[in-house]
């Protein structure tokens, strides 16, 4: 197999494959390298209905249709694999997977991030099955149904306020007995008439058949649990970018993401950043694909010099 491309881009999922599909089209050899499935957060939407062009897909056929396309211009796809070392330095960059080594002459680094989870019982289950983390995304579908939204932040907030528009009540579920948000955001939540809030409380279980039906709450001053019927639970506690193995590659903020220019240029000649993993306020598939476009581009105009 050969090993020397002219752009690697590390993660498959928006971002990445569309950085794809722009390169490959350009006649640049072009290799993608993904540790999971392609496609990163799309395959967990059960349904994307706000992609501009396309009125209803599932995450799955989506991601799907972007990894084809990119394959289809001669973009070469390795996923499921496992990254054991990264070199950007230098003038030729490197990536090593197993006992192979490929190098190219740019980088895009695309390995997205994901919503930090509570990590409790059932929550592996449900996720798209009525756990969410994303109201943009989701919210639409729970028009007239019961929800929680967990967390005390700005995000967790606004959210629950947001959600309003589509659900018949909003639980904010906190652990603790004050929010962290900015006051303008608490007190948003705390005018809507939809809203009821639920403090000093933790979820420890989601249950259900197919979809999530009811969540086992503890209540954290008495230790007591009950069981609350539910139809769906929204979780924003916080983010998480997948820049574990590039910490001493290039310059991370103080959370963990890729810092870049409006050219999706990173600190280091030839290596740009794309989708979640960048630094940047909205992450949505359309604000991915448009870092890759633009990732992409920067990459040829790097490599043509």
């Amino acid at each position: 197999m050969e090993n020397n491309y002219d752009v690697i881009i590390l993660g498959g999922g928006a971002a990445g494959l569309t950085a794809g599909i722009y390169l490959s089209r350009a006649k640049v050899k072009t290799l993608i390298l993904n540790e999971g499935m392609v496609g990163g957060q799309i395959v967990l939407t059960h349904e994307v209905a706000n992609y501009p062009g396309i009125e209803k897909i599932s995450g799955y056929q989506l991601a799907l249709t972007m990894k084809k396309q990119a394959e289809s211009f001669g973009c070469t796809i390795q996923q499921n694999i496992r990254i054991s070392g990264i070199d950007l330095s230098g003038e030729t960059k490197s990536v090593q997977v197993g006992d192979a080594t490929y190098t190219a002459k740019a980088v895009i680094l695309a390995t997205g991030g994901r919503s930090r989870e509570l990590n409790v019982e059932g929550e592996a289950n449900f996720k798209g099955r009525g756990i969410s983390y994303c109201a943009t995304c989701d919210g639409d579908f729970y028009t007239g149904k019961d929800i929680i939204v967990v967390g005390g932040g700005n995000s967790a907030l606004e959210e629950a306020v947001a959600l309003t528009t589509y659900a018949k009540s909003v639980t904010i579920v906190h652990i603790f007995d004050h929010f962290q948000g900015f006051e303008h955001a608490i007190e948003a939540a705390k005018k809507n008439p939809k809203i009821k809030f639920l403090l000093n409380t933790s979820i420890v279980g989601f249950y259900g058949e197919n979809q999530l039906e009811r969540v086992k709450l503890k209540n954290l001053q008495d230790q007591s649990s009950r069981e609350l019927p539910i139809d769906g639970v929204f979780i924003f506690i916080g983010y998480t970018p997948n820049t574990e193995k590039l910490k001493k590659q290039v310059l991370l903020n103080k959370n963990g993401e890729i810092p870049t220019d409006n050219s999706m240029a990173t600190t280091i000649p030839g290596v740009f950043a794309a989708g979640d993993v960048r630094e940047k306020k909205i992450r949505q598939i359309a604000t991915a694909v448009n870092d890759g476009a633009i990732a992409a581009i920067s990459a040829i105009e790097y490599i043509q010099k």
